[in-house]
Formats: C-alpha cells, sequence, structure tokens
C-alpha cells in the first residue's frame, strides 16, 4: 500500500494533533475523494513515524463493530487499528486526562493471542483456539478531528479513534466464557451510565477477531502470538475528562476495570 503525497501530508497534519492537541478539519473536507484504501495508508504512515520514533505495535483493535454504527456512517464492515505499546495502563493507575483531546471510554473484552493467526480462511474455531486468556479492558477512544466530525475514511486514517487501553488483571480462559452473553455495567463517577454484553459486537466478539485475521492476512500481516485484540466496544461511550472515574464491572470471573483521570 503506498502512500501519495497528498496523503502524507495528512498524515503529518494528524501527527502534528497529537503532539500539539490541536484537532484537524475532517480530511474527508479537504481530500473528498479519500477512500478506504487512501485512509488506511495514511494510518500506516502514522504507525511507520511512530515506529521509528522507538514504539512498538503490541495489538490492534477494531472498530464499528455494532450495527447502530455501520448504519450512522454508511458502512457494511468494521474498520482496524494500531496500538502502540505506550497506549497501555494499569488497573486504577492515574491517567493524565491532558494526554488526550476529547476522550470517550468502551468497555471491551481484550483477547491475548497465544498463537499466531494469519489469514485469509481464519475460521472462528481456529480463532478461539488461538485465544490464550480474555481480560475485561476499557478502551479509551479519541479524535483528533475536530468535535468528532468524522465519516469512516476520517475514523480509519486516525488510527481508528484509538486513544489508550486499560487493562484488567483478572485473566479467563474462553472455553470458561460464553462471549456473547457475558455482560457488562459501565459507571461514570459511581453512576451507572450503560450495560451490554458481548453479543452487541457483531454477534460476538470472535468475530471481530476472525475479521481482523482474515482482513490483515490479505495484506500480508499475521497477529502474532502475544498480541492484544480489543474486538469492539459492548455499549455505548462514556466520555471522560479530569477528576472522572470511570469503570466496568464484568460477569463470569473478569472482575471490575477503572480508568482514573487525573487533572
Amino acid at each position: 500500500m503506498t502512500t501519495s503525497t497528498r496523503d502524507n501530508d495528512a498524515a503529518q497534519a494528524l501527527l502534528e494533533a497529537y503532539r500539539t492537541r490541536q484537532t484537524v478539519a475532517p480530511l474527508t473536507e479537504n481530500i473528498p475523494d479519500l477512500d478506504v484504501e487512501g485512509a488506511y495508508g495514511i494510518q500506516l504512515a502514522q504507525v511507520q513515524a511512530w515506529k521509528v520514533e522507538g514504539r512498538a505495535v503490541k495489538g490492534h483493535k477494531v472498530g464499528l463493530t455494532s450495527r447502530a454504527m455501520q448504519v450512522q456512517l454508511g458502512v457494511d464492515q468494521p474498520d482496524f487499528g494500531h496500538l502502540m505499546d505506550d497506549m497501555f495502563f494499569a488497573d486504577t493507575d492515574p491517567i493524565k486526562a491532558g494526554r488526550f483531546i476529547s476522550p470517550k471510554v468502551e468497555p471491551e473484552f481484550a483477547f491475548v493471542l497465544g498463537k499466531s493467526l494469519t489469514g485469509p480462511g481464519v475460521t472462528a474455531a481456529e480463532t478461539l483456539s488461538a485465544i490464550d486468556y480474555v481480560v475485561g479492558a476499557l478502551e479509551i477512544i479519541d479524535s483528533r478531528i475536530t468535535d468528532w466530525k468524522i465519516k469512516l475514511a476520517d475514523t480509519i486514517a486516525d488510527n481508528a479513534s484509538s486513544g489508550g487501553v486499560v487493562l484488567g488483571s483478572r485473566p479467563v480462559k474462553p472455553a470458561d466464557l460464553d462471549l456473547r452473553t457475558t455482560g457488562v455495567n459501565l459507571s461514570k463517577n459511581g453512576e451507572l451510565v450503560a450495560s451490554g454484553a458481548g453479543g452487541a459486537v457483531l454477534g460476538s466478539p470472535l468475530n471481530a477477531v476472525v475479521w481482523l485475521a482474515n482482513t490483515l492476512g490479505s495484506l500480508g500481516v499475521t497477529l502474532e502470538a502475544g498480541s492484544i485484540i480489543l474486538p469492539g466496544s459492548m455499549t455505548a461511550a462514556v466520555a471522560a475528562g479530569p477528576g472522572d472515574t470511570i469503570s466496568a464491572s464484568f460477569a463470569r470471573g473478569l472482575g471490575t476495570v477503572t480508568a482514573n483521570f487525573a487533572n
């Protein structure tokens, strides 16, 4: 996948938005013909820049896994982004809110692979056998696009609106979970704000990992053993800011995961 000068300029603008915490106008306003392939080229140009800085890819996230979001953006499939090693935070540790621009938090499973997955042609059974364990997680999404005014190409180019990840500390084997019916309660500052279950994620979050493995496989990329995969949110996202505490209480032994946003 090659990146044009125009798309490289867009990647540089997004990289600058990370550095300055100043948003940019929707890319699709300035590049009206920006398609999915071009948007992934912009995303990958940023990933390459981060690697040059010494950062490493630790996993991937899948976005747009709910039917409501797909309808809203007029798409019929998910998208993906890269999770870099410095995006991860320990459960309950303070997180500097100023690191982000306009963060929102979503409760998700996090799958840790024990075996590599190389698509295309990966099946659900192969994917399940490759997952070593599952933990609860909170994904912090953020947008370098002003006011979250995003179309599909905007969010793909902006690394699928990735921000950060808080991982839980209670690993559970996937065979011990019904991923579709395992539920979660999401709370903000002690008040319940949303509830959901794994079935909200493409019918089963396992389907998101299958899609990711096969999509990346067609691009010549393997999901390596040890990778952390976020398959998509189980509820709507909740906005977060300085002083907020967001907690997700998962069923079936996964425990509670908390993000504390420091002033």
